[in-house]
């Protein structure tokens, strides 16, 4: 495969609006490499979409064109205060608004912990727009408990201590990215919350469907790679490897760490890219909804 860091690749950022609702909102995205082979990256919850910059250009060297985009509520893109604003399928349908904004009829669609979930969402809603679906640490149920603890102190800081809130964006906010190593910078980004957009992020999804039915995800034909980490209470592998047997064609990888695809990220990169070549390469049957 490519070296990311030796194979230029072109990047533009780019705008969107989407109808939501009742409101217009502004989502904000990347562009990397160029043709016809889409894959959009999803980011984890509360994340900005820079956390997958190098994924992003590994699969643009490999020769895929490449798009994160930072979902309402995360990164630059627009940030209401209200909670009805957030659910996995109105994360869906700014995933379909993307496509049809870039004029991408179909796209191996994956992402990270939330980003894994609103592709299984995407997947369910337009199974005719996702050619694959690579999904890193889905939270399904045996990430319940982990989770409530883990946002649970989240929303109630942004709901009841928000001065917490604000006081760390103050702390972090003027620290320059670059001058710090990449996933610090990233770790800076998250912590760069306002109270009322956060606790309206955190209450939507705490309360919303996390993912769809185990009866939708077993009707997902779409191909699909699935990797887990061992040792990662919030995405336990378990969740991982579930999904993976109840998809019909998917495969399970066992990542050795959950700090793997973050310091040592070549082997998994090329797992990807291989993944998303054979979804690309394969042809679709005629009664698959891919083909409608």
């Amino acid at each position: 495969m490519p070296d990311a860091e030796r194979v230029l690749v072109s990047e533009r950022i780019g705008q969107l609006f989407h109808e939501g609702e009742g409101s217009r909102d502004r989502l904000e995205f990347t562009e990397y490499g160029g043709g016809d082979r889409w894959v959009v990256l999803l980011h984890g919850q509360l994340m900005p979409r820079r956390m997958h910059q190098h994924l992003a250009r590994a699969l643009a060297a490999g020769g895929m064109h490449v798009v994160t985009l930072d979902l309402l509520g995360h990164g630059r893109s627009d940030r209401p205060a209200d909670p009805l604003m957030y659910s996995m399928t109105a994360f869906a349908e700014q995933v379909v608004a993307l496509l049809d904004h870039l004029g991408a009829e179909q796209a191996v669609v994956g992402g990270t912990s939330l980003g894994a979930n609103v592709s299984l969402e995407v997947a369910v809603m337009a199974p005719d727009r996702v050619r694959g679906l690579l999904l890193e640490m889905p939270v399904l149920d045996n990430a319940l408990e982990a989770g409530i603890l883990a946002f649970g102190p989240l929303l109630f800081a942004a709901r009841f201590l928000p001065v917490s809130i604000s006081a760390l964006r103050l702390l972090t906010r003027p620290v320059p990215r670059g001058l710090v190593p990449f996933w610090v910078g990233i770790g800076l980004d998250t912590l760069d919350q306002r109270p009322g957009p956060m606790a309206a992020v955190v209450h939507g999804l705490f309360f919303g469907r996390i993912a769809p039915a185990r009866r939708m995800r077993r009707a997902i034909a779409t191909p699909a790679m699935v990797v887990g980490h061992p040792a990662d209470p919030i995405h336990p592998a378990a969740d991982a490897h579930m999904l993976a047997g109840e998809m019909p064609d998917a495969r399970f990888v066992r990542a050795r760490s959950i700090l793997e695809w973050r310091v040592s990220p070549a082997r998994l990169d090329g797992l990807a890219l291989d993944f998303v070549r054979e979804c690309w390469s394969a042809p679709v049957p005629a009664d698959d909804p891919r083909t409608a």
